[in-house]
């Protein structure tokens, strides 16, 4: 097996990303010597996985506990937060003491908002165990839970001291989680990456098979989306501006999510918010027919939506009014004028959204083997 790969993620406070296989020895080096007590938090499916970090972690002479959070979306909420909270000060945590993250999105999402939130921050590293968490989730910082209102509204800034992507995961992932995590590696591709649609587009099957075999395949995709966040969120981590076109095709598939009540995969929402946003600028005039075409070719080949019901309109619009990319009244979305060349479009009419969405509604639904 090859050596790990170590991206490193500049700013104030820089970390690495370490891509490879059978990474747990890792694990201590990116803790460091002055942590004592490191909280392992899990979701059920993994309660293995966390056993054998918790095993490791007592070896190298910490204390290590486990705290069990529910699957995915469930996880990120105020009343789970505050079970570990709950468990943080029963264990008497200072802030010398560490959070570890071990899964998802979902749950890199939440080790990082506690730990951002625990005696004002705590150090945290996450473990990364799906497609998604290693090349969006657990990079960048961002932190958070959701409310009924929204995706993501509570949450915090918060860089890990460092992040473990171990490739070994994916073998065992379910291959629709596997595909919905390639959603984000999509959006690297026509915003920053487009070797990565090249990749794709010469042998999607390699990429939806039941059992991975193209293993280089998979690590090349990674290691490309890990390195266009890492320059990213180097350039501009708090969001002011750089920052936003990692929210390609994310404004209306936060709103999906929420209007589906999570039963949708992340990745699934933001395929169709990628179409939407590629039909909103080509018909503001922005964006080549080619290129529209293209984002629907790569996605359906994977086997992700790119449609949504027609009916849910005035639902979805409410949904991205409360989105905290939104300023005041004003809808904002990122938009490309061709691929690697993503802009901010404001407060577009409001017969463009509803032509855009027409343009996505009136396609038979399509990829629903990764929606739930």
């Amino acid at each position: 097996m090859s050596e790990p790969t170590r991206i490193r993620v500049g700013g104030e406070r820089p970390y690495d990303v370490v891509v490879g296989y059978h990474l747990l020895g890792e694990l201590a080096g990116l803790l460091g010597d002055k942590v004592r007590k490191v909280l392992v938090v899990h979701p059920r499916s993994l309660t293995a996985s966390a056993e054998a970090v918790r095993d490791d972690l007592e070896k190298e002479g910490y204390q290590a506990f486990l705290a069990e959070v529910p699957d995915a979306e469930d996880a990120k909420t105020a009343q789970v937060a505050a079970f570990l909270w709950h468990v943080l000060g029963q264990a008497d945590f200072t802030r010398s003491d560490a959070v570890v993250g071990i899964g998802g999105g979902a749950t890199t999402d939440l080790a990082g908002f506690v730990a951002s939130t625990w005696l004002r921050g705590i150090t945290v590293v996450q473990i990364a165990t799906t497609v998604v968490a290693m090349v969006d989730a657990a990079v960048g910082g961002k932190t958070g839970i959701n409310t009924e209102e929204g995706k993501n509204l509570v949450g915090a800034f918060w860089t890990p001291a460092g992040v473990l992507c171990d490739l070994a995961a994916l073998d065992t992932l379910p291959v629709h989680e596997r595909v919905a995590g390639l959603g984000e590696v999509v959006k690297h591709g026509f915003i920053a990456d487009e070797r990565t649609l090249e990749l794709i587009e010469a042998d999607p099957s390699a990429l939806t098979a039941p059992q991975l075999t193209d293993r280089d395949l998979v690590r090349e995709l990674v290691e490309r989306s890990v390195r266009v966040k890492a320059e990213v969120v180097t350039a501009d981590l708090r969001e002011s501006f750089r920052r936003e076109i990692l929210n390609y095709g994310h404004t209306l598939g936060h709103a999906i999510e929420q209007v589906e009540r999570y039963r949708w995969r992340h990745g699934a929402a933001v395929s169709v918010g990628m179409v939407f946003a590629a039909e909103l600028a080509r018909l503001a005039g922005r964006l080549p027919d080619d290129v529209v075409a293209r984002h629907r070719e790569i996605l359906r080949s994977l086997g992700l939506p790119t449609s949504y019901r027609a009916d849910r309109w005035e639902q979805l619009l409410a949904a991205m009014r409360r989105d905290k990319k939104s300023r005041g009244d004003l809808l904002r979305f990122v938009v490309l004028e061709d691929v690697g060349r993503p802009v901010r479009l404001e407060g577009p009419d409001p017969t463009l959204l509803a032509a855009a969405f027409a343009e996505i509604s009136r396609e038979p639904a399509s990829g629903a083997g990764v929606l739930l």
